[in-house]
């Protein structure tokens, strides 16, 4: 169905809801506006600093420059854009051992790859090392 003949079908009201919600979105067309995830990235947390320390404690999460930095376990971190690729918005976390999307479910594992349909695109992961107190991101 064309955009026209859609909005002739909501009739007045619902054309103009519409209208009203799209205009306050973007002042353009009803698209999701996308938010690009950082290709590259290179920055390095200082875990003794307070708001990395969480990062001390295995389950735990921050998010810094766009990225969500995980402690998985004792020694192991990871991390990956907050952008989920279902519709790019930046609302994914990690939980449960894995990253999640708070928007619409979609659910990827430690290395970025979907594990369900909202997330079978995958998402762009970092490679994390640590030394000493310093985690360092990078591409």
């Amino acid at each position: 169905m064309k955009r026209h003949a859609f909005l002739k079908s909501l009739g007045l009201k619902g054309a103009s809801l519409l209208a009203v919600y799209c205009g306050v979105s973007s002042l353009s067309s009803c698209t999701n506006e996308s938010v690009t995830p950082a290709s590259s990235a290179d920055f390095t947390l200082d875990l003794t600093n307070p708001t990395y320390s969480k990062l001390n404690t295995v389950g735990n999460y921050v998010i810094a420059n766009g990225i969500v930095v995980a402690r998985v376990s004792s020694t192991t971190f990871a991390a990956v854009t907050q952008v989920c690729s279902h519709e790019n918005k930046a609302n994914v976390i990690f939980s449960g051992g894995g990253f999640y999307c708070t928007q619409h479910g979609a659910t990827f594992s430690t290395t970025g790859a979907g594990t369900n349909a909202n997330g079978s695109k995958g998402i762009k992961a970092y490679q994390t090392s640590l030394s000493g107190t310093s985690l360092r991101i990078f591409a």
